[in-house]
């Protein structure tokens, strides 16, 4: 009796353990860099994995076994992000293995990733070398919606020049397992893109590539027998969503943003930066995904309406990675992905110095002597630093030059717990061709994390308090002609800030609120009034800052339930809303048509989201929200705050509750109010809904990164759960039928073997 107990038990346990979603488990993402090993002939590989992982991120402890060459990368800098749902991060670490590898592991409960590596070593003829396989840069999550064909570039890069090709990989080469193309999936195996054609169900999706390098022929001949080199997997996630409206709606990369494919080279100690701007039309972006090298830095996201910006850097310091480095990233709303872009870091290989060269470190300059003999047939005259003003001496026997900490272009960069001054001596070709070699020499000099102290080596970026000052938001409610701004709302000039679908209904708009001035005491006092200014306050004192309010929405319940909007991304929705112009650029006031906002009750909740913004340039304004902005200088050029979120509170529209109140009083922004505002003034101090989402600071490599740097800015948390079901991706179905397998087996067992 005991013992069928306990089989029963064991079943049961086995039944549920299978339909329990470790079960489900597969890879988000996978890539391997494959780095063949000189000292034995190639027959072993450094492999340098990156895996994405749904969130929470599992413990890397699980990668190195003990004896094991093998190092697991622990950022400060994780990669972690919310598009699509789930939640995801990215795990990497490199370890040796060898060249023809098959393996399978697991990171947590919920990812198992199997690995097929087919690197042999092979020496080519051309240069007498081992064969270095291909590198494919690893791209966040795919999204794509029902019905909308999308391209995803697979950004691949050969530092043997070879070409590189892709294809689905094959459970019958023992490249995968459980693995079979996608009716819905097409694949131009020359290009490496992949085509969804958007015939599939919701649900998410698994891909799983080789990637090959072949010998590259020339277009004239054409090579029959041509098997490829080398082949290392990729595997990569689609989720398909539902779509909530047109294809077309995907964010818009702007100019400045990296081009598809492009290389950066990057000296010892060097930093690599670059930014993302894009344009989101029917929803504002919630986040840039990226997905890079250790200790890369993501800073300054804003997204502000339509247009959102990121900045991205990484410092070469002394590292054992890849030559090459990919940086993927992509915009996310919450139903749209913009179009993947990859560029890649290349670490310049770099030359020892030459015998008798001296680099010399102080506490306000560096100096070099450098011997001539080792620069044959450099022009000496065409040498510089960063900075042309700087002199570089030298004679027949030597090459000098004093480069203070502070000048002649040196840059500080922060290199794990170091702070590094770099230089670089170049040779500047006055033309664009030259046959004389030219000298690259980067220099620098190397601070101990110890020995940064004082002021001198603090580099930090401003707050926004020390932007802004400590700013304070709230709405108002006053009539037409009253309130604190009453001399620009009695005789008004109202702005044409409207949505495409509004400006046409602009001029009947116009020309019934600009005479409807003075109606309100026609009303009997019973009666709600028929229009209404609403202003969106600041305290902000600072002369260049402006306000920029990018949304609006009013309901007649405080909860929001059945909200309609009155601005989106910074446009009017109707000709029920008119913006006033003012003289006083850190606030707002909007008026509303109440019966054409089609409001029952007698009173109304109102919830505006804003930035501040300064224009970093005098002669430029900050970014117009309804202008159509497609140029990223704008937000190059702007600084701006958290996005606050500011709700009203019930407002009475009963006219006689603005003429029984005193008109005149106006509240005044401080930390301690004590006394309750009336009740169509919202309280200026700041309660829970006025704060935006609790800010992380950000992080960077060792320490504060450089002066240069953009601010950091923090929206308010919009991100949200999806909708996204997996129940119907055939991946998703495998434990389920496992379980119907066995609850078969438990019940044959349970009625005959056990009885």
């Amino acid at each position: 009796m005991l013992d069928r107990f306990k089989l029963g038990l064991l079943l049961q346990w086995l039944i549920v353990f299978l339909l329990s979603p470790a079960c489900e488990a597969s890879s988000l993402g996978l890539t391997v860099h494959v780095v063949p090993l000189d000292d034995d002939g190639g027959k072993t590989v450094r492999a340098h994995f990156s895996v994405i992982t749904p969130s929470p991120c599992p413990d890397l402890a699980a990668v190195c076994a003990a004896e094991e060459d093998c190092q697991a990368h622990r950022t400060s800098l994780p990669f972690s992000y919310t598009q699509p749902s789930p939640a995801w991060c990215v795990r990497q670490w490199q370890k040796t293995v060898p060249s023809n590898y098959n393996g399978e592991f697991s990171l947590g409960l919920h990812s198992a990733f199997y690995v097929a590596i087919n690197a042999d070593p092979k020496i080519r003829a051309n240069n007498g070398k081992l064969n270095r396989p291909p590198f494919v840069a690893l791209p966040p999550p795919l999204r794509a919606s029902v019905n909308c064909p999308v391209d995803f570039h697979v950004s691949t890069k050969d530092l043997d020049g070879d070409k590189v090709q892709c294809r689905f990989a094959r459970a019958d080469k023992g490249e995968c397992r459980d693995c079979f193309p996608h009716s819905f999936m097409e694949l131009d195996e020359g290009s490496c893109t992949l085509t969804f054609t958007g015939k599939a169900a919701p649900g998410q999706y698994f891909i799983y590539l080789m990637a090959e390098d072949l010998i590259p022929s020339p277009q004239s001949r054409l090579i029959l027998n041509n098997p490829p080199l080398s082949s290392v997997p990729v595997h990569l996630s689609l989720t398909v969503e539902e779509s909530p409206s047109s294809c077309s709606y995907r964010p818009l990369a702007l100019d400045g943003t990296p081009k598809r494919d492009s290389v950066q080279f990057v000296l010892p100690f060097q930093e690599a930066k670059f930014n993302a701007y894009y344009n989101a039309v029917q929803e504002s972006v919630v986040e840039i995904a990226v997905v890079g090298p250790p200790d890369l830095y993501r800073v300054g996201f804003a997204s502000v309406g339509p247009l959102a910006k990121m900045t991205m850097a990484w410092i070469r310091s002394e590292n054992n990675l890849t030559q090459i480095l990919p940086v993927c990233f992509v915009a996310n709303t919450k139903s749209f992905q913009s179009e993947l872009r990859c560029l890649w870091l290349y670490q310049r290989e770099m030359r020892t110095l030459p015998a008798g060269t001296e680099l010399r470190c102080n506490q306000t300059e560096m100096s070099l002597v450098l011997p001539v003999t080792s620069l044959i047939d450099v022009d000496l005259t065409k040498l510089q630093l960063n900075s042309p003003t700087c002199p570089v001496t030298y004679n027949n026997t030597h090459l000098t030059a004093h480069i203070p900490l502070g000048g002649c272009g040196t840059k500080a960069v922060h290199a794990g717990s170091e702070l590094v001054y770099t230089n670089t001596l170049k040779t500047v070709h006055q033309t664009m061709i030259s046959r004389r070699p030219s000298l690259i020499l980067p220099l620098a000099c190397r601070i101990p994390g110890t020995q940064v102290k004082g002021p001198n080596h603090l580099l930090d970026m401003p707050t926004e308090r020390e932007t802004f000052g400590e700013v304070r938001f709230w709405l108002e409610f006053h009539l037409p002609g009253q309130g604190p701004l009453s001399r620009f709302t009695s005789t008004p000039r109202f702005r044409s800030n409207f949505s495409p679908q509004a400006r046409a209904r602009r001029d009947a708009a116009l020309a019934k609120s600009t005479s409807s001035n003075g109606t309100q005491t026609d009303l009997q006092l019973k009666e709600r009034v028929t229009e209404l200014d609403l202003y969106v306050m600041s305290n902000c004192s600072v002369s260049r800052a402006e306000m920029i309010v990018t949304e609006c929405m009013e309901s007649e319940t405080e909860d929001f339930t059945g909200s309609k909007p009155i601005l989106e991304k910074g446009c009017m929705m109707s000709n029920s809303t008119l913006e006033i112009i003012t003289e006083k650029r850190t606030s707002k006031i909007f008026r509303l048509n109440i019966n054409t906002l089609k409001i029952s009750g007698t009173k109304i909740n109102v919830e505006c989201k804003l930035n501040l913004c300064i224009s970093t340039r005098p002669s430029d304004k900050c970014p117009d929200l309804c202008g159509n902005t497609t140029r990223s200088s704008v937000l190059v050029d702007s600084v701006f705050t958290s996005t606050y979120s500011i709700r009203s509170g019930p407002v009475s529209l009963l006219l006689e509750d603005f003429l029984n109140r005193n008109s005149s009083t106006t509240p005044i922004p401080s930390n301690n109010v004590t006394n309750a505002p009336p009740s169509n003034v919202t309280s200026p101090t700041e309660p829970t809904s006025l704060k935006p989402a609790t800010p992380k600071p950000p992080t960077f490599p060792g320490g504060p990164p450089p002066s240069s740097q953009i601010p950091n800015i923090t929206p308010i948390n919009t991100m949200s759960t999806g909708n996204t079901t997996t129940s119907q991706a055939p991946e998703a179905a495998t434990s389920w039928i496992t379980g119907v397998i066995l609850m078969s087996i438990s019940i044959f067992l349970q009625t005959n073997v056990l009885q």
